[in-house]
């Protein structure tokens, strides 16, 4: 598996980076190159040959994608990477957020507060008996609250079919008329037998 990270380091630091990887394997073994986390995680020290910088572990605003190709041709994604290695000078002050406000690029910066939408302002209590409310639901009970309410809208729709039935009208009486003799040579028909047999 092939492990990825942003490694930002000053003006001053990048040019001993650049010369320690262009010299070769023979010169390279005197000096050492190594990165180290405290307890935290978020704090480190970067080694270069004898000189130690602080460094910190930051969360970038988004996720870069990084990608590698053979040809030069057709790009193969190797990797999400969310987070970036920053190495400071030594008198430099350490970063109080864990997410770096800015991306990597000019156009990415200050993205939180320009490209991406605000958080919405929720009211923690109502957050609060939301994942009560869930919990209870996982749980296999009920929710207090939502137990009332379903009970009255049941009534409520309940009484709103009550409302809208009509009663149902009494059959019509029909008065005793005597048949015409007009009809006395065809026999009676019934409504199925009017059915339009020219189609």
């Amino acid at each position: 598996m092939e492990e990825q990270l942003i490694l930002r380091v000053p003006p001053s630091i990048a040019e001993k980076l650049d010369r320690l990887l262009s010299e070769t394997a023979s010169s390279s073994e005197e000096q050492s190159l190594d990165l180290s986390f405290s307890e935290d995680g978020r704090s480190g020290t970067f080694v270069i040959g004898d000189e130690r910088f602080p460094a910190s572990l930051l969360d970038l605003p988004c996720v870069v994608e990084s990608y590698k190709t053979y040809d030069d041709c057709a790009l193969v994604k190797t990797s999400d990477i969310g987070q970036m290695v920053m190495v400071r000078e030594a008198g430099d002050t350490a970063p109080d957020v864990v997410e770096y406000r800015h991306g990597l690029t000019p156009p990415m910066r200050d993205a939180r507060k320009r490209r991406f939408r605000r958080e919405p302002d929720l009211n923690p209590e109502l957050v609060q008996r939301v994942e009560k409310d869930l919990l209870n639901i996982m749980a296999g009970g009920t929710v207090d609250n939502a137990d009332a309410e379903a009970n009255e809208q049941e009534e409520g729709v309940q009484n709103a079919h009550k409302a809208n039935k009509k009663p149902e009208p009494a059959p019509e009486a029909k008065p005793d008329v005597p048949e015409t003799t007009a009809n006395a040579g065809e026999p009676e028909r019934s409504d199925s037998d009017d059915s339009d047999d020219s189609i």
